[in-house]
């Protein structure tokens, strides 16, 4: 598959080698998935056992204390992560959260996030909602003309 057309801005770069990392734990991931109007994740993944991750991506430091949105996404996921580069100054995040180590090729957890068990409406409700924005995005992969007709 050819290389990204446009330069990946930094917090793309991340969430690549984030994806990437996912991918090798069998979860499949979502990049830019909006759990609840007015929110929008870098990162979504499922497991293969139906549990919900969420990471974001922060490429410095005032990308991360711009952020004032991040704690309404904790009610979307069982695993909550920041994912930084090495040169991330890590002791702004905070501690209750996982940590990814990322950069455009490859990532690794260093802290791994607590468990706190989405209920089961709202894992019924994002697993459909990941279902559908996947099976859309496919279909736009498959049918360009599909989204320039208005279908989506």
């Amino acid at each position: 598959m050819p290389e990204h057309p446009l330069p990946l801005m930094p917090g793309q770069r991340l969430a690549r080698g984030v994806a990437r990392m996912l991918r090798s734990m069998d979860h499949v991931v979502l990049p830019e998935f909006v759990p609840s109007r007015g929110l929008r994740v870098d990162l979504i993944s499922m497991g293969p056992k139906g549990e919900f991750w969420i990471v974001e991506c922060k490429s410095c430091r005032a990308d991360f204390m711009g952020d004032r949105k991040w704690q309404g996404y904790l009610e979307w996921c069982d695993r909550y992560f920041w994912a930084v580069d090495c040169d991330f100054p890590v002791d702004l995040l905070p501690a209750d959260t996982g940590l990814i180590r990322a950069d455009a090729y490859g990532a690794d957890i260093r802290r791994m996030s607590p468990e706190t068990r989405l209920p089961a409406a709202r894992r019924s409700r994002i697993m459909r909602d990941f279902a559908r924005v996947s099976a859309l995005r496919l279909h736009g992969l498959t049918d360009p003309g599909a989204v320039s007709a208005g279908v989506f």
